[in-house]
Formats: structure tokens, sequence, C-alpha cells
């Protein structure tokens, strides 16, 4: 039986269960009620969701998924939990604004009686159980998307080796919002985690916008006092790399400058990876446009997405034609000018 934390099934989980054939049930109740909702995970472990369902009401509870107005939303789509009933308690000790709050008027119930707006988000299956999809608090909005940081966390908790997860969305340095990961995996496997390997298996199940910048990896996961996730004691996301390579051609040093621009960053060297120091699809098309302002129209969104560094970016930009080198051939010998009216054009070596 698990309760508290929202369920990730991972691989130890699965394998657990297959063992034996133990049996998984999954029930939800905040602090402020008793258990609401219960269902048990059924089927094979190997073919179990990474975030299974919250199951159905039990008796005496009332759950409702209601919308910003207070209404009932359809079957299947996203609406803030409510509860009602006899477990529901009177409200916060001495905190009387917070009450007012969380415990509202119940439109659906008797008169005078009440419900708890748990700030939970969940949706309601064909077959009437539940599915929690995070909270309407956490919501984040990320170069234009809305994004559950949970969702993430639970395709994150679900990869070989995981078997602790959390994502938290921050500041990025350039007025938005960003993703970082937390993984610490199983000990004693011999297998230690690594946080691009496993960007790059999360990258194979969620969309661009959905990817952390950057995945740490702990040797284990601060929790409070409850045993939930202590998200203020999580380390602080690191941006730039110890050590740093410096450029050591003058292709090399525009690209490595025009990362640093583009990202935000102070430095960036030869070897960094644009999209493990926060880049992305939308950043990478600012980061073409400067590109083009020194290597001309030649260098493309391709190039950018394939050579992730400086120095593989560098390398397949030296050749192309460069109006603003032009002047100075001398500045890269893998560049010269040719005649008025003409672009510049590779040197043939």
């Amino acid at each position: 039986m698990q309760a508290g934390e929202a369920l990730v099934v991972g691989p130890q989980l699965r394998s657990l269960c297959a063992r034996g054939g133990k049996r998984l049930h999954n029930h939800y109740g905040p602090a402020e009620t008793h258990v609401v909702t219960a269902g048990e995970v059924t089927g094979d472990p190997a073919g179990w969701p990474a975030r299974p369902g919250i199951g159905g009401e039990v008796p005496g509870s009332r759950v409702m998924l209601l919308d910003a107005g207070l209404r009932p939303v359809p079957d299947g789509l996203a609406g803030e939990l409510y509860l009602a009933g006899d477990q529901v308690a009177r409200g916060y000790l001495g905190r009387p604004g917070l009450t007012a709050a969380r415990f509202v008027a119940d439109p659906y119930g008797p008169p005078g009686s009440r419900m708890y707006r748990t700030g939970d988000l969940a949706r309601r299956l064909p077959d009437g159980t539940m599915e929690f999809t995070g909270r309407n608090d956490d919501q984040v909005k990320i170069r234009g998307h809305r994004i559950e940081p949970d969702e993430v966390r639970a395709a994150l908790a679900a990869l070989p080796g995981v078997v602790q997860a959390a994502v938290v969305a921050g500041p990025d340095g350039r007025g938005g919002k960003e993703l970082t990961g937390y993984a610490v995996g199983a000990s004693g496997t011999g297998t230690p985690l690594e946080g691009g390997a496993l960007r790059d298996a999360l990258a194979r199940v969620l969309p661009d916008f959905m990817l952390p910048a950057r995945i740490m990896v702990l040797d284990r996961m601060p929790l409070t006092v409850n045993g939930k996730v202590d998200r203020r004691s999580l380390p602080e996301p690191r941006r730039v790399p110890a050590l740093i390579r410096e450029p050591r051609t003058p292709a090399e040093r525009v690209v490595t400058e025009a990362y640093a621009d583009v990202l935000g960053l102070e430095r960036v060297g030869i070897d960094d990876n644009f999209f493990d120091l926060g880049g992305h699809s939308l950043l990478a098309a600012r980061l073409l446009q400067r590109l083009r302002d020194h290597f001309g129209p030649a260098a493309t969104l391709d190039q950018v997405m394939r050579h992730a560094t400086p120095a593989s970016l560098a390398a397949g930009l030296t050749h192309l034609p460069s109006p603003t080198r032009a002047a100075d051939p001398a500045a890269d010998p893998g560049i010269r000018p040719t005649g008025p009216g003409d672009a510049s054009v590779p040197a043939r070596g």
C-alpha cells in the first residue's frame, strides 16, 4: 500500500511486485482529510504506467473535480480536487486566513457545509477512477507551454536505475523559466547515473519544451521530517562547468561568445554543450542569427542542432563564407574574399 507522495512506478518497484505476485494499492488523501480514494494497480507489473491512477472514492467521502468557477469538469479533463464529507477537518488551528482560503462553502452539499480545496489536479478516467496530474500552483509556463513538473518527474523516475527523482522550476537567467531535474540511483549497482545520459533518455519520451535544462545526480534526496522531498534543500543548479577550455581559434572564439550572449552566461568553454547549459530550439534560432552575422547565410539550424559544443560547431563553420571577416583574411586562413559583388567562398586546401 502506498500513500503520502504521488506514486511513480519505476523498474525497482515493478521487479519487487513481479516477485511472488505482490499487490500494489495506491491511496490518496491529504493531511486535512483522511484517505479519500483508493485503488489497486492491476495487470502485469511490466505494463504498469509510470504514474498509476489514484482509484475511486472510498465510502463516506465525496471527491469533486471542479474548474475555476467551481463547475464540474467533463470526464477526461483535468480539474482541481475538492473534498467533502465527514472526514474533512474543520480548519487550521490559529490560522483563520488560510482556513478561509482552503475550506470553502460547498455549493453541492447541505446548507452550511464546506469542502476542502486541495490544490491538486486530477482527471476522471472512463472506468470512474481518477488520475493525479499535478498541482495547480506548481504549473510553470516555459516557451509558451504550460508544464506540470510532476509529469516530468514521473518520466525521470521511470528511467532505468533511477530510484528517486524531483523536478523543480526556476529562473533561467534570461527572464524566463526552466526545469532542473534531480535523480538518485540505486546503491550497489556498480553503474552510476550520469545527468547527460538521463537527459538524452528523457528526450526520447518527452517533447523538447518539457526537457529539464540539466539533470543533477545526487547521492541521496533531501527529505522533510514527513518523508517528502525538501525542495529548499536541493542543490542550486550548476550552470557553468568548473573546467572551461578556452577557444583555440578565431572561429571557436566567435561561437563561444555567441553561446554566452544567447544563454546569458559570463563564460562558455569550447566543450560545453549548448543544451546542457539550458539551450533549446528557440534559443538555437537566436544563436543561428548571431552566427550568420559572422559566417554568413550558409550557417544552418541543422548545424546548430547537430553540433552542440562550440568546438564541434566551429569546426563545421570554419570554411563557410564570412562577410564580416572578408576584409581581414589573415584572421582565419579558412576563409578568403573574392572580387566585388561576390560572396566569400571557402579556400581550397
